[in-house]
């Protein structure tokens, strides 16, 4: 017997009792009863959705009646029985739910047949969303594409190039559409040579946004990604795009891109500081011994900044042969000997100042370097690692390090990708009188505005993963309180429309990789008094 029986004259708190009974029974007995309450509803809201549930629950339970109902002219009944059987992937219902969408007109319906089908799953709904994938509406796009992804359609490669390309263009390139974005993820997801190989030749497409998701993409990727990336280090490709193919690749952390990087410092690929450096920083972070060779010739190099990245790679790979050079190297004493003493400091490479800490007179330099640095964060990580030396100098040298460094009153933001940027940024912040926060993706930094902290001057990269430059500083001017703060961005960026873009977005100045400390000084004073 139903226990709807009499239902519309029971109390409130019995119809919600009873109809949480019928949502969990699911007996097919109670359909009847709750279609008639569905579709002439009590006008008491708690209670109507407690009918929509139970009725859920019901049909849940016979794929049959659910897909027999789709062919009802009662239109909130008709939607009702598409999304049940889309979420409990009734597979009969895919001939019926494909001929709804054949006859759609209207793009809401259209989406709501579609999305039930991408739950379902399988290929037999495939050539509809082939037929979708430029359909009017961007939200039917954007589900179509999700689904040519999942079912990996190589046939729709064509058109999804087309989407990223058009998003290239003079007059559509300064927003990301949610198209292109999609289309980038589905095609690393089909990752056939042609997709990836496309994919790789847009690491430096003129949208930021598009940029970002075709980075994050490849490092999802991982290994799969290698290959394709590695065709970019090479004599013949451009700055900015080799530069972004090896921070990918340094990203990734894959064995099989040394040899690529290696060959590129080797070979001169590029004498650009700026290209040199991501190749070191990219060496680095592989982190193997084979590219203990590579990092140990960047010691010889004038950039300071290339000396700081080659260090933070160094300090995760010493053994005797690298301590060995080192003091070699700074034995010889001279400019070279003290760029890399700043850069151990900067680095805060403590496993290399454990090596050279008992070597004499190296050694006493070091420390040295150690104690004239302002940043309280150096001190604690020097400090850390004397009290793991142990011993009666170590304990002196302790001595040496204030317990606190007292902050010059002013606060600053620095936002990059890079270790051994957010590092230098530290040091010349803290040499310069300020306080630094740093922050490895403009997320991580929006979190610090979110808390409403006050910064006199902030410092960014333009092309990071997770959230780029562009994005945060837009995010930044959008939020009460930091529409007038200065914001300096740091770029490789050869081409002068990114950096146009960038001012629409907020930005205020740009300093260009490489420079000195005393360059983003001179900077910074320009817009901090």
């Amino acid at each position: 017997m139903s226990m709807l029986i009499g239902f519309r004259e029971k109390s409130f708190l019995d119809k919600i009792s009873i109809l949480n009974e019928v949502a969990t029974a699911k007996d097919p007995v109670e359909l009847e009863a709750l279609l008639d309450l569905f579709q002439n509803p009590l006008e008491d809201t708690s209670v109507d959705y407690m009918v929509v549930t139970a009725l859920n629950g019901v049909l849940s339970a016979d794929e049959q009646k659910t897909v027999e109902l789709l062919s009802k002219e009662d239109g909130k009944l008709r939607i009702l029985c598409i999304r049940v059987c889309g979420e409990f992937q009734f597979k009969s219902a895919v001939p019926v739910l494909m001929q709804m969408a054949d006859e759609a007109s209207d793009p809401d319906f259209l989406f709501e047949v579609l999305t039930s089908l991408s739950k379902i799953g399988g290929p037999e709904s495939l050539e509809l969303f082939r037929s979708n994938i430029n359909n009017d509406d961007d939200l039917i796009v954007v589900m179509s594409i999700e689904m040519l992804a999942e079912l990996k359609d190589e046939q729709s490669i064509p058109e999804l190039k087309g989407f990223v390309e058009r998003n290239n263009e003079e007059d559509r390139y300064e927003v990301c559409d949610l198209t292109t974005w999609k289309a980038v993820e589905c095609l690393a997801t089909i990752g056939t040579d042609e997709a990836l190989d496309f994919i790789v030749s847009n690491l430096h497409h003129r949208n930021p946004t598009v940029r970002r998701v075709v980075t994050d993409s490849l490092t999802v990727l991982g290994s799969r990604a290698v290959p394709y990336l590695n065709k970019i280090i090479s004599p013949d490709t451009a700055k900015d795009d080799m530069i972004l193919a090896a921070n990918v690749l340094g990203f990734i952390g894959d064995k099989e891109a040394l040899d690529g990087l290696m060959d590129a410092i080797e070979k001169q690929y590029s004498t650009d500081s700026s290209v040199k450096y991501a190749i070191y920083e990219a060496i680095g972070r592989i982190g193997t011994m084979k590219g203990v060779i590579s990092l140990i010739d960047g010691l010889e190099d004038d950039d300071e900044l290339i000396t700081v990245a080659v260090m933070t790679g160094l300090d995760g790979l010493v053994n005797p042969g690298v301590t060995k050079k080192l003091v070699e190297i700074v034995g010889q004493g001279g400019s070279k000997a003290g760029k890399i003493l700043r850069a151990i400091v900067t680095a805060k490479a403590v496993n290399v100042f454990q090596a050279l800490y008992a070597e004499g007179k190296i050694g006493r330099f070091l420390m040295n370097a150690v104690a004239a640095s302002k940043d309280a964060e150096v001190h604690e990580a020097f400090r850390a690692k004397l009290v793991e030396i142990g011993g009666a100098e170590a304990e002196a040298d302790m001595a040496r390090l204030p317990e606190a460094v007292v902050a010059g009153g002013k606060r600053a933001l620095a936002v990059d990708d890079s270790k051994s940027m957010l590092a230098l940024y530290r040091s010349i912040l803290t040499s310069g009188g300020y306080e630094p926060t740093v922050a490895e993706n403009g997320q991580d930094a929006y979190s610090h505005i979110e808390l409403s902290e006050e910064f006199d001057v902030i410092i960014t990269d333009m092309n990071m993963p997770v959230m780029d430059g562009m994005e945060f500083v837009s995010k930044l001017r959008q939020t009460n309180g930091y529409a007038d703060i200065p914001v300096i961005m740091v770029t490789t960026e050869s081409e002068y429309s990114q950096q146009e873009l960038a001012r629409k977005t907020g930005v205020n100045d740009f300093i260009t990789k490489p420079f000195t400390a005393d360059q983003l000084k001179a900077k910074i004073a320009e817009y901090v008094s």
